[in-house]
């Protein structure tokens, strides 16, 4: 640990990573809060599903349109904006939600708050290139802050399950929206996102470097992500619905969500202090495999009925993620060393889009697998996912042995 904490005592470092962590709190916060309040108001986990779906759908669309505006007038203005105009729309969600609005019009502000999401994370990995200036202090803070997202879904459920305590339905989604406004806010004030500047290029679109888009590896890297991200929506409401199905305790889902993304921060902080000799694109595979391992040992406990033994499944969520974060490492660090230097923020958009659209894609299949097969058929099409993103890292690996981060 004495390498992240001597990263965090830095100067300029410590508050600008401590608000961006509130200001992403909603990314753990937001959706699973939806999937809660929709299903308890309406009684169906597909219309749950579907709502946030549109908010994984909005996300998609609007996070590589903010990213590639960051990459031109800076982050202050456009982090600052966006957080107070999500967070604003995500309060009416919640009240509306509440207020029986119709479905549609629920559609349409979780789309909303998913269009008007700040691009908090592109905006904290550019930041670190300001604030650090050696490689190796870099890189383990890559690891930092893709672990500090993991550990926001530890964090983010145990807070939303306590939120659901008083029993006030609109209350976890309001909390979670001033999460958002003051995070964001205070991130959009710190020096290190005033201090970052867009490369040259980016002062003029006639003269920057073609769209991400346009390079195989970053191409590769999201049709991997889209995959694992399926896989992960299908198993965050596959979760849900053991809480809620098997457990027969809501409450519980925070304790469920804190095992397996608590795994994931144990495996992150691990890989981020390890000096591998082995190019980096090499433990993609492997990382993706154990992921999936993990997966249909849940499906197979949850279809034998022992779902309900949080004695047998707490242990092997925290098994099953270990190897997530360690995988997002990699793909973070694949798309920075393939994308051009001066549309890095929108090149990390398109892998926040990928993951957000697959989401959007895992939360609806999802809501009919947990409907018609129950929490242990979610838990296998999860697995399924996954595996079709190992599959397409395992094709794509020897692409990605030009770029070594």
């Amino acid at each position: 640990m004495d390498r992240y904490l001597r990263i965090l005592r830095r100067r300029g470092a410590g508050w600008p990573f401590l608000t961006a962590v509130v200001a992403r709190l909603p990314i753990a916060m937001g959706p699973l809060g939806m999937v809660l309040l929709v299903q308890q108001v309406r009684g169906s986990y597909s219309i749950a599903g579907v709502v946030t779906a549109a908010f994984a759908v909005g996300a998609a669309v609007g996070a590589p349109v903010w990213g590639r505006l960051m990459d031109v007038r800076g982050q202050p203005w456009i982090v600052g904006s966006l957080s107070v105009a999500s967070a604003v729309l995500m309060a009416a969600l919640s009240v509306g939600a509440v207020a029986r609005l119709p479905d549609p019009v629920l559609v349409a502000l979780s789309a909303s708050v998913g269009l008007t999401f700040p691009p908090v994370s592109p905006a904290m990995r550019a930041a670190w290139r300001v604030v650090l200036e050696a490689d190796a202090d870099r890189a383990a803070a890559y690891a930092l802050d893709t672990v500090a997202v993991e550990t926001i879904f530890v964090g983010g459920p145990l807070l939303l399950s306590l939120l659901l305590g008083p029993g006030i339905l609109a209350l976890p989604l309001l909390v979670t929206a001033v999460l958002m406004a003051v995070g964001g806010v205070g991130y959009a004030l710190t020096g290190a996102a005033r201090a970052w500047r867009p490369e040259p290029h980016g002062l003029g679109e006639a003269h920057r470097s073609a769209s991400p888009l346009r390079d195989g590896g970053v191409v590769r890297v999201l049709a991997v992500t889209l995959g694992l991200a399926v896989g992960f929506g299908v198993c965050d409401l596959a979760i849900a619905a053991t809480a809620r199905e098997v457990l027969g305790r809501a409450a519980e889902v925070g304790l469920l969500f804190a095992a397996i993304a608590g795994g994931s921060a144990l495996g992150g902080l691990w890989y981020g202090t390890r000096a591998w000799k082995r190019p980096e694109h090499r433990r993609l595979p492997i990382a993706l495999a154990g992921y999936m391992i993990g997966l249909v040992a849940l499906s197979a406990l949850v279809g034998a009925g022992l779902g309900g033994r949080l004695v047998l499944v707490l242990p092997w969520l925290v098994v099953t993620g270990l190897c997530i974060a360690p995988g997002l490492i990699v793909l973070a660090n694949l798309v920075d060393h393939h994308a051009p230097a001066d549309r890095l923020g929108e090149a990390q958009s398109w892998l926040n889009t990928a993951f957000t659209a697959g989401g959007a894609l895992g939360t609806a299949l999802a809501g009919l697998a947990v409907d018609h097969g129950g929490p242990a058929l979610g838990f296998g099409v999860s697995a399924v996912a996954v595996g079709l993103a190992l599959l397409a890292a395992a094709a794509a690996t020897r692409h990605f042995g030009g770029a070594q981060p």
